[in-house]
């Protein structure tokens, strides 16, 4: 549970790190770049740790997939509250497939 709490708190920092500028397209890009580059270091923060705790419970393509899932799970959120964006029907059936690929993931066969 502790790894997946820290991928849930990096991913919302990664998430703002490489998508929270389209809401200002004015910005200066290297002005943008570098508040990018300095939230990235917090998910980092958050990341490493978890992988560190989650590696030996998870593999790593078990520890990669929940973070995936947790990214694609942020990014929902936050394009439908922060960018103001839709979640149509076709991006949750994709969403839906993924989640296939992660039920074939974690099965022992």
């Amino acid at each position: 549970m502790k790894t997946i709490l820290l991928l849930l708190i990096s991913n919302i920092f990664m998430t703002f790190a490489w998508y929270g500028h389209l809401k200002h397209k004015n910005s200066p890009l290297i002005v943008v770049i570098l508040i990018s580059w300095g939230i990235a270091f917090f998910e980092y923060c958050f990341q490493v740790p978890a992988n560190r705790i989650g590696y030996g419970t998870f593999n790593a393509f078990q520890l990669k997939t929940i973070q995936e899932v947790i990214t694609l799970v942020v990014f929902c959120v936050f394009s439908v509250l922060y960018l103001k964006e839709d979640l149509r029907w076709n991006y949750l059936v994709g969403f839906l497939l993924i989640v296939l690929a992660v039920i074939f993931i974690f099965r022992k066969w």
